[in-house]
């Protein structure tokens, strides 16, 4: 018979499974609503009605265990705005890192598009910060934390990752692009979401993440500016873009990683 505290584990680890499956069907059922609208539309809508559904099984999960919003990371506070703002301002550094060592290394560069205005610039930051406010809540909220809580933040980061990187390839990404490019980007989130102990700040590097790659011209339609002189771009980032994204991205894990180090060693000491 195995220990009591060994079958809670468990029981945790089945929970979040259903929790996740349920984001996911939440998902797939709003999708096809948004799906004929133009413009940003369908991932503005999609993100809202995704996000409104992730929350509310957040709110029947926590209820379900006799826990806080805070305990899972998914209360708001006064804080709240302000690292939503820190979070989206060390997103947009990390773009323009990623971007400057590609250009810095002769593999990309980006020349001043026309056509993209203020309107659609605020569409799309509306829609990504949508999609971003489902995905860290269905992943980096409920999920990540009681897997933080009962097995550790490596187990919770790699389980979750692993999850994450899953959702992608059934949308259709492959595995070498959804592990070295959701998954890296999971490690990131995660890492923030445990040093900050909330959403606020993974929901802001997240939507500038994917707003800066939108405003680079790498998602397609008007944009800020759009890539010249691409090596093979031929629907799987080349190599350089891929080292560049792991190496920025593995540093800011790091970055977040030795906060969250701190705040335990100061929490320690006093």
């Amino acid at each position: 018979m195995q220990p009591k505290g060994t079958v809670r584990r468990w029981v945790v680890l089945l929970r979040v499974v259903i929790f996740i499956v349920a984001c996911a069907v939440v998902l797939a059922a709003v999708s096809p609503i948004a799906a004929k609208m133009p413009d940003k539309w369908p991932e503005l809508l999609t993100g809202l009605l995704a996000s409104l559904g992730a929350f509310a099984l957040t709110l029947l999960f926590v209820r379900w265990e006799r826990l806080r919003l805070d305990d899972v990371g998914t209360a708001i506070n006064a804080r709240s705005v302000t690292r939503l703002a820190f979070g989206f301002l060390i997103g947009l550094l990390l773009v323009a890192l990623w971007a400057t060592i590609l250009a810095a290394s002769g593999s990309m560069r980006w020349a001043r598009a026309s056509g993209c205005g203020f309107s659609s610039a605020a569409m799309a930051l509306a829609a990504y910060l949508a999609l971003a406010c489902r995905e860290e809540l269905a992943f980096r909220g409920y999920p990540l934390r009681r897997l933080d809580q009962r097995f550790g933040f490596v187990f919770a980061q790699l389980f979750v990752a692993l999850v994450f990187a899953a959702e992608h390839k059934l949308g259709g990404w492959p595995w070498s692009r959804a592990l070295a490019g959701a998954g890296v980007g999971a490690l990131l989130f995660g890492m923030a979401a445990i040093a900050s102990r909330g959403l606020a700040v993974p929901i802001g590097l997240h939507a500038a993440w994917n707003f800066g790659q939108w405003a680079l011209g790498l998602y397609g339609g008007p944009a800020f500016w759009k890539p010249v002189a691409e090596q093979g771009r031929d629907g799987r980032a080349p190599f350089a873009e891929s080292a560049a994204y792991i190496g920025v991205f593995g540093s800011a894990t790091l970055a977040f990683w030795l906060w969250r180090r701190r705040s335990m060693r100061t929490a320690i000491e006093n």
